[in-house]
């Protein structure tokens, strides 16, 4: 099993990622509902103390988002830190998934060839987050401290594909609110 903490470090890593988009949190969850139907996060399911106790960590720069955002039946169902780390991975990964087909869907629509080149480089880094995701789930249990690097390079991927949307004035919140 996971040492707790080693677990811990590695959902904080990924929820400070989450944390990271400049929209704010409440325009990402109505976009979420919207545009990604296997995300929708609802905010009537009561925390888990598992939940609770990794939102009030000290490395957790934004509790409401936190909350907000693993408040879904699956991710308040985890028994253990190892399970509620898989299942995170998971949502994770289904969202970078949703996000990449929304991606493809603005390449086959005429734009720049800035904006092109900064699509193409964001499905590329969605590309990336999805299979990282997905090794994570197997790599909390086998190998916690490659399951923290993978969580923390996926991040700076990210920012750096909204870094480039935003350099070749992408206008697209459907987007930006996917990087979120």
């Amino acid at each position: 099993m996971v040492p707790p903490n080693q677990l811990c470090l590695v959902l904080v890593i990924f929820l400070s990622i989450l944390s990271l988009s400049s929209l704010p949190t409440s325009a990402i969850i109505l976009k979420a509902n919207v545009s990604f139907p296997k995300a929708n996060i609802s905010l009537s399911v009561p925390s888990s103390q598992l939940v609770e106790n990794l939102c009030n960590g000290k490395a957790v720069q934004n509790r409401k988002f936190c909350l907000k955002a693993l408040s879904t039946p699956e991710v308040i169902a985890a028994m253990d830190t190892t399970q509620l780390g898989t299942v995170i991975m998971k949502l994770g990964a289904a969202n970078a998934k949703a996000t990449l087909n929304l991606y493809n869907e603005m390449i086959k629509k005429p734009g720049s060839p800035q904006a092109l080149k900064a699509l193409n480089m964001c499905v590329e880094a969605y590309k990336y987050a999805i299979l990282s995701f997905e090794m994570v789930s197997s790599e909390l249990v086998e190998d916690p401290e490659t399951a923290n690097y993978d969580v923390a390079v996926i991040g700076p991927e990210i920012a750096n594909c909204e870094k480039e949307l935003i350099n070749a004035k992408v206008q697209a919140p459907r987007l930006l609110a996917g990087n979120r």
